[in-house]
């Protein structure tokens, strides 16, 4: 699909010179904005919009009015309780120093906890195989100020744009300490509103044998999955579910041979 870079509906000096580094970074055709809608643009471009405000990127696929744009999502209080007692931390077992690989980055909230967790000692590392979205993504965790006691996590986390099978194909076995995969639902989660201007460009692929088997063989502690309550691929797949109750969603982990 063709993509163009745009500004806010009246641009400033400032959107414009960004808009300009955007277009550079990414190779792609900037087009003026000349005060049109987004729904005028799409019809226009025949192209989804990157579009550059004052405060953030916003990406528009075309067809769809809502945009994708980054936000520390849930991370920004789950990091405000315990970090020990967060269930992503407690089924990994994710400590200090650590390092995390998010194959499913999205939003990176997921991320962020993990980035927390691990402190400045730690590495953490998100793959998003939608150039766009792994753009928007790196732009925001390295620009967004809103939450003060995350800025410094969100700067360490190290985005990748790439599908997760084949950055895991690049890593030595036993490189990293936690695998996390959190793959699109099957079933769509009704609270998940953040993730439906997602849905259509974000990779749809679900869990395979040849991705869970590159990630045991990378991880050094464990490989967790999160996945719909209804999901088989906790028994499938040979994760020990960890039944959350009344949520639409469970943890599973395998731990490897050096954590049994």
């Amino acid at each position: 699909m063709k993509t163009v870079v745009t500004t806010a509906y009246r641009p400033t000096t400032a959107t414009l010179e960004w808009a300009e580094r955007v277009s550079a970074d990414l190779s792609l055709l900037q087009v003026p904005r000349n005060k049109r809608s987004i729904d005028r643009m799409h019809a226009d471009e025949r192209a989804d919009l990157v579009v550059c405000l004052k405060e953030r990127l916003e990406f528009y696929p075309r067809g769809r009015s809502e945009p994708f744009f980054f936000h520390p999502n849930s991370a920004a209080f789950r990091t405000k309780r315990p970090l020990e007692q967060d269930p992503l931390i407690d089924v990994s077992g994710l400590q200090r120093g650590d390092s995390f690989l998010d194959c499913t980055l999205g939003l990176a909230s997921d991320a962020i906890v993990a980035s927390q967790r691990v402190g400045e000692k730690g590495k953490v590392y998100g793959c998003e195989s939608h150039p766009i979205l792994a753009y928007v993504v790196r732009q925001g965790l390295g620009q967004y100020n809103g939450v003060p006691h995350l800025d410094e996590a969100m700067k360490r986390i190290e985005v990748i744009s790439s599908d997760a099978v084949s950055f895991l194909q690049t890593l030595d076995s036993n490189s990293i300490d936690v695998i996390y995969m959190d793959p699109m639902f099957t079933e769509e989660i009704t609270e998940a509103s953040n993730f439906t201007p997602l849905r259509g460009p974000a990779d749809q692929g679900q869990l395979t044998e040849r991705w869970l088997t590159e990630a045991k063989r990378v991880a050094h502690k464990s490989v967790v999955l999160k996945a719909h309550f209804r999901s088989e691929d906790f028994e499938r797949f040979g994760f020990t579910r960890r039944v959350r109750p009344n949520t639409k969603f469970h943890y599973g982990v395998i731990l490897c041979q050096t954590q049994k």
